[in-house]
């Protein structure tokens, strides 16, 4: 058996049916359409709802977009670093204690709060006022890279 001698089963492919071919085929006349109306004359669009103004015309239009290159940070506060007894403090350490979720890939301190004691902070991005609190309590800030963490 060669490939060009291969063939399906014996009807196991159907004719494709011809409408509108005379009356004998018993599909001809108004070739399976029905008659007369807006479906029988022509092709009518998806949306269409008969004249009355489409769903698509009626909703509003949503105002302004979503950056597709958004950078999207998980925040924590320079108050929150206090709850964590470990003098260095890095990504992994703030995912453990559930100040970051899972899903946060890049971290970013913010400068809301006080802390009291010197830490060495790592992180992927720093606020200047946190920074600067950090700094003042004697600690350190360390930036990590982006990919790492």
């Amino acid at each position: 058996m060669k490939l060009h001698e291969l063939k399906p089963p014996q009807g196991a492919r159907r004719a494709r049916r011809r409408v509108g071919r005379g009356e004998g085929s018993g599909r001809g006349k108004t070739a399976g359409r029905g008659s007369k109306g807006t479906r029988a004359r022509g092709s009518v669009p998806l949306f269409f709802e008969g004249g009355q103004m489409p769903l698509v015309r009626r909703l509003p239009k949503r105002k302004g977009f979503k950056p597709i290159n958004r950078v999207a940070y998980g925040a924590v506060n320079v108050s929150e670093l206090a709850r964590i007894e470990s003098p260095e403090i890095g990504p992994a350490e703030l995912r453990v204690t559930g100040l970051v979720r899972k899903r946060d890939r890049i971290i970013k301190v913010l400068g809301q709060g006080d802390i009291d004691r010197a830490v060495t902070v790592k992180a992927h991005a720093f606020s200047a006022a946190a920074r600067q609190k950090i700094e003042a309590a004697g600690g350190k800030v360390e930036i990590v890279a982006r990919g790492r963490s």
